[in-house]
């Protein structure tokens, strides 16, 4: 031990203080799906229970369901939305990139990063042209 400075903290100590700040996040878990089971559970109590036939009738924007309660939807729309998702998300990586770039010490690698990454994109984009995904039909 040194002259002007405090002793170390012992290992038992550091995972004391360690397990101490998971033991809060734990806490407002436990009291967070407490409140939950709570708020159903007086729901549940509270509510009246009368069901009619009106009540029961499948409700689709005021209009009485007529035909069968299966409709075709076409998957190229679930399609264009998926690749929508993909590159608005992947997007919003390059402002990240854009700030580091220009932080002194990291301009190649940052830019070389990106690159590579806009290289991934324009593959998957490319793919999805030649597979005909991208043709409106």
């Amino acid at each position: 031990m040194r002259w002007g400075h405090p002793p170390c903290p012992g290992p038992t100590v550091v995972a004391a203080d360690y397990f101490q700040s998971y033991s809060v996040v734990g806490l407002l878990a436990v009291i967070g799906v407490l409140f939950v089971a709570v708020a159903f559970g007086a729901g549940r109590l509270l509510r009246p229970v009368v069901p009619t036939p009106e009540k029961l009738l499948t409700y689709e924007c005021g209009v009485d369901p007529v035909g069968e309660g299966w409709a075709h939807t076409q998957v190229r729309y679930y399609v264009y939305a998926f690749l929508y998702v993909i590159f608005a998300v992947d997007s919003i990586f390059l402002f990240p990139w854009a700030t580091v770039f220009a932080a002194p010490g990291y301009g190649a690698t940052t830019l070389v990063e990106m690159f590579i990454f806009l290289g991934f994109l324009a593959v998957g984009l490319l793919y999805a042209y030649k597979k005909g995904v991208l043709a409106w039909t």
